[in-house]
């Protein structure tokens, strides 16, 4: 039995927060992300949401041995959804994959606005740089909604618990296109 593969489209694209090793670059077709309030966190979350004439880019992985565990775990409050037969990839083999998706039905949103976290965000870009280049990174912030969120700068007290080191140009890359989605 081949192992499943998750779809990652935010922090997960970012090699460095996980260790799973069989990994790909991947487009998912009639999805977008967006940042989502929900009563779990003190902090947005980003999602995706289906949209048919969308598509963003992402990381497929293997799920070794189909243990979801660990990522079930990391991923609380978001759901799994089959989403293999709209994921385009260069593997060569037909696989199975997942989509963490937080159902905006099963949440409720806090009265009260909530950040983006600064260092959740470096994270996501730091990712989609190594992975796609400046390019992917603009498409990142092209195909998100929700940029009128409060952006919390933590980044001198990082409160993303896989928060990256970044590089100055990393850093400003991040500062740059915020900048353009504001």
């Amino acid at each position: 039995m081949t192992d499943p593969y998750f779809f990652g489209y935010g922090s997960l694209v970012n090699r460095a927060t996980h260790s799973y090793v069989d990994a790909h670059r991947a487009t998912l077709s009639g999805w977008r992300r967006t940042w989502r309030v929900t009563s779990l966190y003190s902090q947005v979350l980003l999602t995706a949401t289906p949209c048919t004439h969308s598509k963003i880019q992402g990381l497929i992985a293997a799920v070794p041995d189909h243990d979801w565990a660990a990522l079930d775990a990391r991923e609380r409050g978001y759901d799994r959804q089959h989403a293999s037969h709209q994921i385009r990839h260069d593997t060569g083999r037909d696989i199975e994959a997942q989509i963490y998706a937080v159902d905006p039905q099963k949440h409720q949103s806090p009265a009260k606005a909530l950040p983006i976290w600064l260092s959740y965000l470096d994270v996501v870009v730091q990712g989609y740089l190594r992975e796609f280049g400046e390019d992917g990174v603009a498409a990142f912030f092209d195909t998100t909604d929700g940029w009128h969120m409060p952006v919390e700068d933590d980044r001198a007290a990082p409160r993303y618990p896989r928060a990256q080191l970044l590089s100055r140009k990393e850093r400003d890359l991040t500062d740059r296109m915020l900048k353009r989605v504001a």
